[in-house]
Parts: structure tokens; C-alpha cells; sequence
């Protein structure tokens, strides 16, 4: 780059931090129609602010953004599918190297913890990291929802509603269930029965992890002192780390009590000793 291009990009861009700045002092602050308690106890319990469902039913808006966050997945894998897929070439692309490497982390991830049985595994855990990442970053977009109060929101991560969280983690349990079901039939019910803990805790790790950003970046938006720069390093890096964080973590946990409950366990033979066998042991011990 030269010189003057560079002259010129700087310049460029302290006029526009500039104009950014000048447009939130001189823009009239938004009215606040809830204090602080109460926008943060609404972003854990769903209280006031929901959202009509077609005009049938209110909701949270939480299963607002999990209707959205799974429709854009779908339609975005039934476009890979269709029109991408078929033009891989042997020399990969930066699409194609992009997906072959977040296939073959979840595909690896499967193999390691599950050597036995980890075909429907690796697509289990691969689906629901993409589901934990988008639906984590989905927050970021702020898409805006009216309450059926006609207060303006911004549509929350899917899992940052205790519900979502819940049959996340209950669906993954289910996943455990089935390969110990496959791996050692009633014994392998028994092995993942016995961790009964494991549904809660998982549920209770994704909720407790995305509501704490959710929180932090409520409070830092609220406060007009704070909501000048400060929210988007905030909002991105909370967001962000939360994505990968969670996303690993869960998988791994799938991936790890699937691989324990599915391994075969095979009974060791009885040997039989006979009675001269038997006498000459005790004689020899005494």
C-alpha cells in the first residue's frame, strides 16, 4: 500500500469514528420504560416482554430466535447441499476447506472418544456445535421483535432461554441413552441411568454460560456513560467466547459419556478348577 492510499484510508477513517460519535451525543437518548432490575430479571424469568406467535399465542422470545436461528441453518445446508456439494473438486476451495475442516473436528472429536461407535455420533455433535455457534452469534445481529406490550426488542440466543437449554441437553442425554442402548443393550440403560445428574448439569452449564453474557452486555447497554464503544467489544468478545466455549464443551461431553456407555464390555470366562487342583492350592498355601 502506498503512502498516499494509506493517508488517504486514515483519514477516512477518523471521519467517520468522527460522524459515529457526533450522531450518538446529538441523537436523543431512548426513553427507558423499565429500570435496570427489571430489564435484567426479564432476561432471565421472560416475564413481561413476549412476543405473539402469529398472533396466537404469546412466548418468549427466545423460541422466537430458535425458529429463526433453525430455519436459517436449514435452508443454508439445503443450499450446500444442492448447489455446492456437487461441485467439490480434489483441489479444495476456501468454502470447501472451511467445511471439510469443521467436519472433520467433530468427525475426529467422534473417533477419539468413541472409537467403536461414532457414525451417527459425528453428525449428532456436528449439528449441535453449528446449532450452539449460530444460535449463540444470533444475538449479535440484534434483530428486533415488538412485545405484545409494544415495547422494541432485540431477539435473545435461543439457549439463553432456561427452556431451549433444557432440551438441548435433554436431547443429548437421549443420544447417550441410544448408544448405550446399541453398545450393551439393558447393561448400557444401567451405565447411563446411573448418571441421572447429567441432563441438569448440561442444561444448567449452556443456560448459566449464555445468560451471564446476556447480562453483562444488558447492564453495559443500559447505562448511557457506557454504551459508546464499550458495547461492541463487550458484546462481541462475550458472544464470541461463549460460541466456542459452549460448543466445545457440550460436544465433548456428548462425545465423551457416549464413548463410555456404547464400549462393549465383554464377560470375563469362569475357570473352573477341580478339586485336585483346589487341594494341591491349599497345600501348597499352607
Amino acid at each position: 500500500m502506498s503512502k498516499k492510499t494509506r493517508s488517504i484510508s486514515i483519514v477516512v477513517f477518523v471521519v467517520a469514528f468522527a460522524a459515529m460519535l457526533a450522531g450518538v451525543f446529538l441523537s436523543p437518548t431512548a426513553a427507558k420504560h423499565e429500570s435496570i432490575q427489571e430489564t435484567m430479571r426479564d432476561a432471565v424469568l421472560h416475564g413481561s416482554n413476549k412476543v405473539s406467535l402469529f398472533g396466537l399465542k404469546e412466548v418468549n422470545p427466545g423460541l422466537i430466535s430458535a425458529f429463526t436461528v433453525t430455519a436459517v441453518i436449514f435452508v443454508f445446508a439445503l443450499i450446500v447441499r444442492i448447489f455446492v456439494i456437487p461441485r467439490f473438486k480434489m483441489v479444495p476451495g476456501k468454502f470447501q476447506m472451511v467445511l471439510e475442516e469443521a467436519v472433520g473436528l467433530f468427525e475426529g472429536l467422534a473417533k477419539s472418544n468413541s472409537p467403536h461407535r461414532n457414525g451417527f455420533l459425528g453428525t449428532y455433535i456436528f449439528t449441535a456445535g453449528v446449532y450452539i455457534f449460530i444460535g449463540t452469534l444470533f444475538e449479535l445481529f440484534g434483530v428486533q421483535a415488538v412485545t405484545t406490550a409494544g415495547n422494541i426488542i432485540s431477539l435473545p440466543a435461543p439457549l439463553s432461554d432456561i427452556n431451549g437449554a433444557i432440551c438441548l441437553g435433554v436431547l443429548s442425554y437421549c443420544i447417550i441413552l441410544s448408544g448405550g442402548i446399541v453398545g450393551n443393550g439393558l447393561r448400557g440403560v444401567g451405565q447411563t441411568l446411573k448418571d441421572f445428574s447429567l441432563p441438569i448439569s448440561m442444561s444448567f452449564r449452556l443456560f448459566g454460560a449464555l445468560l451471564s453474557g446476556a447480562l453483562v452486555t444488558e447492564l453495559v447497554y443500559y447505562y448511557f456513560n457506557l454504551s459508546i464503544g464499550l458495547p461492541v467489544f463487550v458484546g462481541v468478545m462475550f458472544t464470541l467466547l461463549h460460541a466456542l466455549i459452549q460448543a466445545y464443551v457440550l460436544t465433548m461431553l456428548t462425545s465423551l459419556f457416549y464413548g463410555e456407555v456404547s464400549e462393549k464390555h465383554e464377560k470375563k470366562p469362569k475357570v473352573k478348577k477341580n478339586k485336585q487342583e483346589t487341594i494341591i492350592s491349599e497345600v501348597s498355601a499352607s
